[in-house]
């Protein structure tokens, strides 16, 4: 695979790459409380030895550390150079030759036909402009290759836990992006990639599990970039009420044995036209 002249992270989406990277390390995490979607993924992608393969919106290199212990050469791609640190030191630490940069989804550092797969667990739902990063899978996967995404649902456990932040999210002064949660819609996935792919659609779902729901509002307000970014720019009383809003609706899930939130997703599989 080739890499052209490095994009800079367009103007757009500086503030995206600041939220997501406040996480740091931490947001390792939140890759752990997703894992079992994550694998979903990579086997249904099923990369072989030798392939060249794209985690797109890598994070901390969770999804590209499982494509690359399968013996694929795997290049990890994102906005936040904050978790791309924490991804280039967990690969050196298994001796995983994977290559990291930053880089934007919706204007990819790549020649044309570059892979013969990409796989983004959720990562590329989260873009600015959802039909610019569309275009960038298509141009960057050979005739012939795949794409294979996971995203949340419409209407699940995590739009609603994000329906809980935004009632305390200052209202945007442009115009929002499209929900992140319509990659979730089989018709809307049809619409972005139905053109330049082949596509099929396995429903399945996450099991997050904590000991309690305060548990869950430490690991998110300390991992997940969205939610830490939001935190920290609350005044203390609407931090604390934050924090109780998002414990109750964790809490809305307990077992005998601690918290257990159910998360609905969509596994895409896509052949390149």
């Amino acid at each position: 695979m080739q890499s052209i002249a490095p994009t800079p992270i367009q103007p757009h989406n500086s503030r995206p790459a600041a939220v997501w990277s406040a996480g740091g390390a931490h947001y390792d995490e939140i890759s752990h409380g997703i894992s079992d979607a994550l694998e979903h993924c990579v086997r249904r992608l099923a990369p072989q030895p030798g392939e060249r393969v794209l985690d797109l919106a890598t994070g901390t290199g969770w999804t590209s550390r499982l494509v690359a212990r399968r013996g694929a050469l795997v290049h990890g791609v994102d906005i936040a150079d904050g978790l791309l640190e924490s991804a280039r030191a967990r690969a050196a630490a298994e001796g995983l030759p994977i290559a990291y940069e930053l880089g934007d989804a919706e204007a990819l550092p790549f020649d044309d036909a570059s892979f013969d797969a990409v796989i983004s667990t959720f990562g590329v739902m989260f873009v600015s402009r959802p039909e610019a990063a569309a275009a960038e899978l298509a141009r960057i996967v050979r005739p012939g290759g795949r794409v294979a995404l996971t995203t949340w649902t419409h209407d699940g456990a995590i739009f609603r836990m994000f329906q809980v932040m935004k009632a305390f999210m200052a209202p945007s002064p442009a115009a929002a992006p499209p929900s992140p949660f319509e990659w979730g819609r089989p018709e809307r996935l049809e619409a972005l990639l139905g053109g330049a792919f082949a596509l099929t659609l396995e429903p399945g779902t996450s099991f997050y599990r904590e000991p309690t729901a305060g548990a869950a509002w430490e690991t998110f307000s300390t991992g997940y970039g969205p939610t830490r970014m939001l935190a920290e720019s609350l005044p203390a009383e609407r931090r604390a009420a934050l924090r109780d809003d998002f414990v109750r609706f964790h809490a809305g899930f307990t077992s005998p044995l601690g918290v257990t939130v159910p998360r609905d997703y969509l596994v895409t599989l896509g052949v390149r036209r």
